[in-house]
């Protein structure tokens, strides 16, 4: 009869640890993978939302400021165009100098 050898060759076990590894990436990669792409599409709905809201307040303010501009540029504009009659304000009593009231 023949020996027995008491120690497997080194690379024995190496076959049975990378089926487990193809396991593992079989069985978690799917997870992972969803994970990251949730996490892809919360931040670009993130970003538009933001992008979105901030459009709205710049049009906003926009929108303020350019009414007040056009109210300002239509009280500055003259009511008649040519010379206009100013007259001398009239005094309704006299007071003395040297009088308080």
């Amino acid at each position: 009869m023949g020996t027995v050898d008491p120690k497997p060759p080194p690379r024995a076990g190496l076959g049975l640890l990378g089926v487990g590894a193809a396991a593992c990436a079989a069985c978690c990669a799917a997870p992972i993978l969803g994970f990251l792409a949730a996490t892809g599409i919360a931040s670009v709905l993130g970003a538009v939302t933001f992008g979105a809201i901030g459009l709205v307040a710049v049009l906003a303010v926009a929108a303020v400021l350019l009414q007040r501009r056009r109210r300002k540029a239509q009280r500055c504009e003259p009511a008649a165009t040519g010379p206009v009659v100013l007259e001398a304000p009239r005094r309704t009593h006299r007071q003395r100098l040297g009088s308080d009231g």
